[in-house]
């Protein structure tokens, strides 16, 4: 990437802005490809929900990414370049987009602010191919024209356009500046959000009988075919009227601020949202970070009932032996990688607002040899969202359940150009499209579970979701 000596701020004015297209454009002719143009601004305090709330299309796709709790939140709407791909050479497929791009990338302004310069927003489906119909491919990967991020008290904003040899400089620099003027002094529009009168009404219909599914499951782990296999729901829910997906964002990022919040629209009218409880890999600074996250147990009524029902999931051999695949698992692959990773022998207690899991971070240098791509190919699906033997659960999984998981359990993040980024797991999710809603809830399932109380465990997963959907 080429970093230019300009600030914006003091070159604010449309005859600068135009001569430095005229630069960027000069670049593309000489290089005989299209340039990235990335313009980070430090702007005034600004929500990046409520931001992507005001400039919301349905026809446009947008990526939003919250942890309440850390005051960090990332917004980003419209397509300045994109990419989509499949197969088992799929992520390193789009860190060698990423990395072509760059090459041809032209920055300037307040680059190396938190979450400065053009980021690389990006879905990883479950499986590496798709079926056919559905609403995300294997892999997506696209740099938004506008971007709007917070970390703790300072905003940032990006813009990102692809300047052509022949690009129509008048067009480009009118648009670049009426955006500069909007977020310089943004002013929030509600209508594209105004509450109904009455909360939607719904019809609800479950796919498939997960009860048969858990029970057939548990008899091929019996046989020997494999350890562990997680097993998804899904229900399918119709409004009487259309469901705006930020609107239901905003509900989960409230009821669960220690979750990743997220929405990724497919700019088809079609939005994958949720509050995922997990980290899949994070990288920055040359350390990654990853967790284990699985066994699990609902929240009690209150201090005792709920200390009693963390010291019965500590205690629980078929819990805390679905831990340990995911721990073994995940610490195994970080070797094969060549890290070191560290971690306690021992799990802790994650604690959200309706469960609580059985928790192991797991942190590592990172050599520069090894980049969060690669990282992320190895760890994706973990035990806890796939099963192990890993090859042996997945294959079998999409036959059990009955439906296609498309993002569900995918991995969901964005890199920046530094080569830092985060990933987490697409959990406590739902696809919204339009009056209808698939909502997803899933469980591990091992040697001792029973049917009913793995539906039990997936109901209160589904719980969260319906709340914010029924609201």
């Amino acid at each position: 990437m080429t970093i230019l000596p300009l600030d914006p701020a003091a070159n604010a004015n449309r005859d600068a802005l135009r001569a430095f297209f005229e630069q960027c454009r000069a670049k593309a002719a000489c290089a005989g490809r299209t340039k990235l143009v990335s313009i980070s601004l430090a702007v005034d305090a600004l929500d990046p929900l409520a931001v992507l709330e005001s400039i919301f299309e349905p026809g446009e796709p947008h990526f939003y990414a919250e942890r309440p709790d850390l005051e960090s939140a990332l917004a980003g709407a419209e397509t300045a370049v994109a990419f989509e791909t499949h197969g088992p050479d799929r992520f390193a497929a789009v860190q060698r987009w990423i990395d072509e791009t760059l090459e041809h990338t032209i920055a300037v302004g307040d680059v190396n602010a938190p979450f400065g310069g053009p980021h690389f927003f990006t879905g990883f489906a479950f499986n590496d191919e798709v079926e056919a119909g559905e609403a995300f491919p294997a892999a997506r990967v696209f740099v938004p024209r506008w971007q709007v991020a917070r970390a703790g008290a300072i905003t940032t904003a990006v813009a990102n356009f692809a300047v052509a040899p022949d690009a129509d400089l008048g067009v480009l620099t009118e648009r670049v500046w009426r955006a500069h003027g909007k977020f310089s002094a943004f002013r929030y529009r509600e209508p594209a959000l105004a509450e109904p009168t009455l909360p939607p009404k719904f019809t609800r219909r479950e796919t498939g009988d997960y009860r048969a599914a858990v029970a057939q499951a548990t008899a091929r782990i019996e046989a020997g075919e494999f350890n562990k296999i997680v097993l998804a729901r899904a229900q399918d829910f119709t409004a009487d009227q259309p469901l705006h997906p930020l609107r239901v964002l905003n509900g989960l990022r409230q009821r669960f601020p220690d979750c990743y919040a997220f929405s990724l629209a497919n700019g088809r009218g079609q939005s994958f949202i949720g509050a995922s409880p997990e980290r899949l890999v994070r990288v920055s600074k040359g350390v990654l970070e990853t967790e284990a996250l699985a066994g699990s147990i609902r929240r009690g009524a209150g201090a005792s009932d709920d200390a009693a029902l963390a010291g019965a999931l500590l205690r629980s051999e078929k819990d805390r032996r679905e831990h340990r695949h995911v721990v073994e698992a995940i610490t195994s692959r970080l070797v094969q990688l060549g890290l070191a990773p560290e971690f306690s022998p021992q799990p802790g207690l994650r604690r959200l607002a309706n469960v609580q899991h059985l928790h192991t971070p797991v942190r590592a240098a990172l050599p520069e040899r090894v980049r969060l791509l690669d990282a992320l190919a190895a760890l994706h699906p973990t035990p806890a969202v796939g099963g192990a033997p890993l090859e042996a659960a997945v294959a079998a999984i999409r036959g059990l359940q009955g439906f296609p998981r498309g993002l569900y359990a995918g991995a969901i993040g964005w890199l920046n150009a530094r080569g830092g980024g985060e990933f987490f797991v697409g959990l406590r999710s739902a696809l919204v499209d339009g009056a209808t809603a698939r909502v997803y809830a899933g469980a591990g399932i091992v040697a001792g579970s029973t049917p009913e109380k793995e539906f039990a465990e997936t109901e209160l997963k589904f719980k969260a979701m319906l709340e914010a959907l029924l609201t």
